[in-house]
């Protein structure tokens, strides 16, 4: 475990962390070998990059606030390590649960820490993050016990493979763990148990909601377009076809309706079905 964690960049992106940024770093470095700390101050107006610092991280600054996503991709780029891993600045994740995420990495190339459901923030929370994990898990054709937690291990350079789709706001881990499982690679979601943050969450659950929920039909409909097309082409064509047959049980004769009906699932279709060809051309690309 210790050469794995000897070959590991440590990412924490950190807006506004000073009251718990310095004993999140202090753990970390008392807990493993690690390759690197790398604190992303993101436009904090606290001493959140003093308090970082003194604990013994390298700290980068942006020199105002552009999001968690874009801190992460920053400490992506600085990373030196084979082995990234990335976690929150609010002392919710354990130094334990780190080394152990970056233990498997030797057989996965992405390693995600699936909350139990008992310890995250509040019912509405475990609410709203059930709800996505069931679509993301429908649509990406595999079991997703955690879409958003932002606590990972992966390899770096898998990583940056898919860092220009990578958002720059609160929906980096939806996109990682879609592109990764679309991509082929091997992903575990290993069980653990956040501790209560420090501090207030910068997720807004109605509004950062609905834009995990978009960011995940945006990305599928990269990488899977006919997880998305199929169903609505569908539903277009059973209405059409199911409104041809009554019309013609009760009027004896087709509606308009029906036929614009039906051959918009058609076109549905065959748009789904050249986007999901250019999607197999990208990925084809990739390896090459």
């Amino acid at each position: 475990m210790s050469e794995a964690t000897a070959r590991t960049s440590v990412v924490i992106p950190a807006f506004n962390e000073s009251g718990s940024i310095g004993q999140v770093v202090l753990d970390l470095l008392g807990s493993a070998p690690w390759h690197e700390v790398l604190v992303i101050d993101d436009g904090s107006s606290d001493d959140t990059a003093a308090q970082a610092a003194s604990a013994g991280a390298c700290v980068i600054r942006h020199p105002y606030n552009k999001g968690n996503g874009a801190a992460v991709k920053s400490g992506i780029r600085r990373a030196s390590g084979a082995y990234i891993l990335i976690l929150d600045a609010d002392g919710q994740h354990q130094p334990a649960d780190a080394s152990r995420l970056v233990s498997f990495l030797g057989d996965y190339e992405l390693v995600v820490g699936a909350r139990s459901p008992g310890s995250q923030a509040s019912l509405a929370r475990r609410g709203g993050n059930a709800v996505l994990n069931a679509i993301a898990s429908h649509l990406a054709a595999h079991r997703i016990p955690d879409l958003t937690s932002g606590f990972r291990a992966a390899r770096r350079d898998c990583l940056m493979e898919f860092l220009h789709l990578l958002p720059n706001r609160f929906s980096t881990p939806t996109t990682t763990t879609l592109a990764f499982l679309r991509a082929g690679y091997s992903v575990r979601f290993e069980s653990i148990d956040a501790v209560q943050r420090r501090g207030v969450s910068k997720v807004k659950l109605g509004s950062d909601g609905i834009r995990f929920f978009l960011t995940l039909v945006r990305v599928i409909t990269i990488f899977s377009p006919l997880r998305i097309f199929l169903p609505i082409s569908v539903a277009a064509f059973s209405s059409g076809a199911g409104y041809a047959v009554w019309t013609i049980a009760t009027q004896s004769h087709v509606t308009n309706s029906s036929v614009l009906l039906i051959v918009v699932s058609v076109v549905i279709f065959l748009i789904g079905l050249v986007s999901e060809q250019i999607a197999s051309l990208r990925f084809e690309g990739r390896g090459r």
